[in-house]
């Protein structure tokens, strides 16, 4: 072994090569990318105004009765098919859309104790502002309403219009 030449034991901790020097327009490059990607996210805008296709969630007001306002109440619009749950329960209202592409209706029926139907039934429309939905949810034991938006922590699925 020549005296420039290091032995395998000289090497171990160490890598093989030197590491390449990045060049100085990486970073710039890294920067302009991002940049891009976060302009281009933020042209799609989210979905269109009078869009119902996706998920909403809002708080339900109570207006007779006691309903379930502790929790945010979700409803997901995919196609024609709608499900409504209303105070982050576990009850999901499954329905449709109206003909008009507009207004909405789910229920679900059950039966109470004493084999009673216990029918609960929401029934939803688009906001005149295109960005909302006022809804109305209602049992024979509760009776409120409802403002529903997209919620914020699906700002990456905005931005692709779900």
């Amino acid at each position: 072994m020549h005296a420039t030449e290091k032995s395998p034991a000289d090497m171990i901790g160490r890598a093989p090569y030197a590491p390449l020097p990045l060049p100085a327009l990486a970073p710039t490059l890294a920067r302009s990318v991002a940049m891009t990607l976060v302009l281009a996210l933020a042209a799609c805008g989210g979905p269109q105004p009078g869009n119902l296709q996706g998920e909403w969630a809002g708080t339900l007001r109570t207006e007779k009765g006691r309903c379930p306002t502790e929790r945010p109440s979700r409803l997901l619009v995919d196609g024609k098919e709608i499900s409504f749950v209303p105070g982050g329960g576990v009850l999901v209202l499954q329905g449709t859309r109206a003909p008009d592409g507009k207004s909405l209706h789910a229920q679900l029926a059950l039966t109470d104790a004493d084999r009673k139907p216990l029918p609960m039934v929401f029934e939803g429309a688009m906001a005149t502002d295109g960005t909302s939905i006022d809804g109305t949810y209602g049992t024979p034991a509760c009776r409120a309403s409802i403002v529903l938006h997209r919620p914020e922590h699906h700002a990456f699925e905005r931005a692709l219009g779900n």
